[in-house]
């Protein structure tokens, strides 16, 4: 399931970059050095993924703890479900119940210190745009902390949202350097595939959940049986066993 992550940021990225790219556009890169114009991207790139990977651990606490509930399976099943429910339902009733509106002030107030950042050429002002570009509301992020959640472990729920911001990098370094390199008609064609590949990882969730048996794909739950008899040893078989 973590290659899903990669393929979801990699196919996302033409989101990404109708999302975020006006941030990335506006990064003060120095490009009189090409040392330092690359060691400030990489910079901004590696505050996304220490965003990303923070979202991870806490999603993956969730899915850890609704695991120890004995809730693995269903988890897994109901995760599968609301991937396909929220890619079919029509995008205006997604605006409508956006989850960005009940903190609506936190996010105005990242934006604003982005728009600060934005303003300074510091060390530390490209992993700070980076870091907080993270926290932006966006569905395919959305998406990918549902997959965490599903991971059911702290550290493999980070390392799907880094593997999921790693995906993002090729397509959003391209385009900063770039620009608007793809015409509109491919972008459009590109875009409309990331709601099917989508579908198809909340099936792979919802087939992991069912343990099928299918090797990879839906293995069958491991349940361990422990045996507590014990067989005593008789006084006559201590006997024979001293001699």
């Amino acid at each position: 399931m973590l290659v899903t992550a990669f393929i979801l940021g990699l196919m996302g990225s033409f989101h990404c970059v109708g999302m975020c790219g006006p941030i990335a556009f506006l990064l003060p890169l120095d490009r009189s050095s090409s040392f330092l114009k690359y060691s400030q991207l990489f910079l901004y790139h590696i505050g996304r993924l220490a965003t990303y990977s923070i979202l991870g651990i806490l999603f993956g606490l969730v899915g850890k703890g609704l695991y120890l509930f004995g809730f693995q399976q269903h988890l897994s099943i109901a995760i599968g479900i609301m991937m396909i429910v929220i890619v079919l339902l029509p995008e205006t009733l997604l605006k409508k119940y956006t989850i960005s509106k009940p903190i609506y002030r936190l996010i105005a107030k990242v934006k604003s210190a982005l728009g600060s950042q934005l303003k300074k050429r510091t060390p530390d002002t490209f992993f700070t745009i980076g870091f907080l570009n993270g926290f932006l509301p966006c569905g395919l992020v959305y998406m990918a902390l549902l997959g965490a959640v599903g991971e059911a472990n702290v550290w493999q729920g980070s390392l799907y949202m880094i593997l999921f911001g790693v995906g993002t990098i090729p397509l959003m370094t391209t385009a900063i350097y770039l620009g608007n390199f793809l015409k509109g008609g491919v972008r459009s064609r590109i875009r409309k595939l990331i709601p099917v590949f989508v579908v198809l990882v909340g099936v792979l969730f919802i087939l992991r959940g069912l343990g099928l048996g299918i090797p990879y794909v839906s293995p069958k739950p491991v349940n361990q049986v422990i045996d507590a008899t014990y067989d005593c040893p008789t006084s006559i078989e201590l006997v024979k066993d001293n001699s």
